[in-house]
């Protein structure tokens, strides 16, 4: 069954590939009412590094049970809000299990992002509506995603398969709609 889920998901990205190699990806842009998600490490260090991906792949998992039912943006920001004590816990946690005695920030609402361009797709610096979780000195490199809606959530362990085809549908013509 598993397989079969991520048969599904591989061909569903395939096809995204092939459909949105042809659309002009200089015209895709993060919507305003987007929650975007971020780690910062402390350092570069292997250490630091994967100790920052350890963070994200907990705190992703919180996220996805907190946003599950989530289908407004006004809704997913009284959500995280609600629940940042319960995301604060976590990471305190993932810290303790690691032996790690790292300090860490975490801010809901607007943090800056650098420029960073990904495949081919260029996304402004600025300052967004966010969660940052920032370990330690924050000097490290960082992992980022849309948080809602939720395109760094979806995994075939979270959402049915009709769900994710539905999704995908839904950003492909609301895409379409708009050009």
């Amino acid at each position: 069954m598993v397989f079969l889920k991520s048969l599904y998901i591989i061909l569903i990205g395939c096809l995204l590939y092939l459909f949105l190699g042809n659309i002009n990806t200089s015209k895709i842009e993060v919507p305003d009412e987007a929650i975007r998600f971020r780690v910062i490490a402390s350092s570069n260090s292997s250490d630091d590094q994967r100790l920052k991906m350890k963070v994200k792949l907990e705190i992703e998992k919180e996220l996805a049970d907190i946003l599950k039912d989530v289908k407004s943006f006004p809704s997913a920001t009284t959500a995280i809000s609600n629940n940042l004590k319960t995301i604060e816990d976590k990471v305190k946690t993932i810290l303790k299990n690691e032996n790690n005695m790292e300090t860490f920030k975490i801010n809901f609402g607007n943090n800056y992002f650098p420029e960073k361009e990904y495949n081919g797709i260029k996304y402004k610096e600025g300052k967004y509506n966010s969660l940052t979780i920032t370990l330690g000195n924050g000097l490290g490199k960082n992992w980022w995603c849309i948080l809602f809606p939720p395109l760094c959530l979806l995994d075939e362990n979270d959402y049915k398969e009709a769900e994710y085809s539905l999704y995908v549908k839904e950003v492909i013509d609301s895409y379409l709609n708009d050009k």
